[in-house]
């Protein structure tokens, strides 16, 4: 069973600074491109920090009104995060104003990988690195949601194929499979209980599958049995272990 690959879906060319590249050029390749955010690389094409709109407006919020009372403050007593906004309003290049460490994948991690960094960071968009560390195309949200466009029709059809009958070695027609809206319902009667947990496990992990309906029963209930047990060795020992 095969899961879509981030360098499947991203994009190959990328909109990068430096760290020395201008504030205004940062906003310019920012507008010019219609694009949120871009990654700030070294001269080994390796990335060392992201700049995102949200930066850009921060440090236009800090810089100080010329018309406005100046406020006088110790920086000593600054937290953290006040002393990083008032870097960034003085901010003249990427490389003052991007934000690190960079957040990215790689080109083979799977969808569903980068779908999870991108919701524990709430970041939209992720640069992507080949084996070298090396940036090589960036992935938005938008790449990632292509996945669940899968037609019904296909889904079924990899479920079939790749669950039914290449790991159960079942027969195709062995288990009613229906997919509605990326929904996928397994309906029928296995010989054993492992292999209805597998069809379930397996089919959760194709790419566009929204949920599962379990609808399958058993003859044999074998999940108090051991892996190493007579009963339990065929083609499906494999997988009964990654469960």
């Amino acid at each position: 069973m095969k899961h879509n690959k981030v360098g499947s879906v991203m994009t190959t060319q990328v909109v990068r600074a430096t760290h020395g590249t201008p504030f205004k050029e940062v906003a310019r390749l920012l507008g010019d491109n219609r694009i949120s955010g871009l990654p700030v690389v070294d001269d080994d094409d390796k990335v060392i920090g992201v700049i995102s709109e949200t930066d850009l407006l921060a440090r236009q919020a800090e810089t100080p009104d010329p018309y406005e009372p100046k406020k006088h403050f110790r920086r000593a007593m600054l937290t953290r995060e006040g002393r990083r906004r008032i870097a960034k309003a003085a901010a003249r290049t990427a490389g003052q104003l991007m934000s690190r460490p960079p957040v990215t994948v790689h080109a083979d991690d799977t969808i569903v990988e980068a779908a999870r960094t991108m919701a524990q960071h709430h970041i939209e968009r992720l640069p992507v690195l080949d084996e070298e560390q090396r940036l090589v195309g960036i992935v938005t949200r938008r790449d990632l949601l292509q996945v669940f466009l899968r037609p019904d029709a296909e889904i079924r059809a990899e479920v079939i194929d790749e669950v039914l009958v290449r790991a159960l070695w079942l027969p195709p027609r062995g288990v009613d499979v229906s997919v509605t809206e990326g929904v996928v319902t397994l309906a029928g009667h296995m010989e054993r209980k492992s292999e209805t947990e597998i069809a379930v496990s397996m089919t959760r992990q194709i790419d566009g599958v929204v949920a599962v309906v379990d609808k399958l029963t058993h003859r044999l209930d074998d999940s108090h049995l051991r892996p190493d047990q007579e009963s339990l060795h065929g083609v499906a020992d494999d997988w009964l272990r990654r469960i």
